[in-house]
């Protein structure tokens, strides 16, 4: 009873595990990924709970997230889903996209290709080039564009709003985020950072066939920080 008291607390509070459905993160995180999500990083709000507390508004505690995090929050669309991407925009920012490259108030983020991505989800152009995006504050992350050119892109200039956030997806060509339907976050539905990747499994393997866990673990994954 106290082992059960004990991992609530900490899945509560502490961290809290999700696993990865799509590939709008990829090169990042795959599907099948496992990660752990510090619930403590931001503060907290009533969507840091798994029992939201109707009297808690806004955040306590709260801390600025930093550009580069990779971030759990809720859909502004639907609170019941969550997503994750990757922190571009700060209240009170200006973003926009050129040519791919992500322009900050005005000013390019460095953008240098450096590797290829191999997807094996792919039937045709399975090898993607990869790209190193370094934010002004020295984070560093690996993204694919998989249509270079393509209408996402370039996009007009997006402005933060305060207590807002702007957010993209690493596989830029094939996500969901803040230049679309997900639009700005508002800091109260953050609900973590996103910290580990704890397993990996390929093949679409369900985590609870542990005889699977042999054949189809990405052992290569297992503790990669994000």
């Amino acid at each position: 009873m106290q082992a059960i008291l004990l991992a609530m607390v900490l899945r509560t509070f502490l961290f809290q595990p999700f696993s990865i459905p799509s590939g709008s993160m990829k090169p990042t995180l795959l599907v099948g990924d496992y990660i752990f999500v510090s619930k403590y990083s931001y503060g907290y709000s009533k969507y840091s709970f798994p029992f939201r507390l109707p009297f808690l508004s806004g955040r306590i505690w709260e801390r600025i997230p930093e550009r580069g995090d990779v971030v759990v929050f809720k859909f502004p669309v639907d609170t019941n889903k969550d997503y994750i991407k990757r922190l571009i925009g700060l209240p009170g920012d200006k973003i926009q996209m050129i040519d791919s490259v992500i322009h900050i108030n005005g000013i390019p983020v460095r953008r240098v290709e450096n590797g290829i991505f191999f997807d094996k989800t792919r039937f045709y152009q399975p090898i993607i080039p990869e790209f190193e995006e370094s934010m002004p504050n020295g984070r560093s992350y690996k993204t694919i564009d998989l249509f270079p050119g393509d209408v996402s892109d370039t996009t007009g200039i997006f402005e933060v709003p305060e207590g807002h956030y702007f957010f993209l997806g690493d596989n830029r060509d094939n996500s969901s985020d803040s230049r679309y339907d997900v639009g700005m976050v508002p800091a109260e539905l953050l609900v973590g950072k996103a910290q580990v990747i704890f397993l990996s499994l390929d093949n679409d393997v369900a985590a609870w066939k542990l005889w699977r866990w042999p054949k189809d673990m990405r052992w290569n994954r297992i503790f990669t920080f994000l």
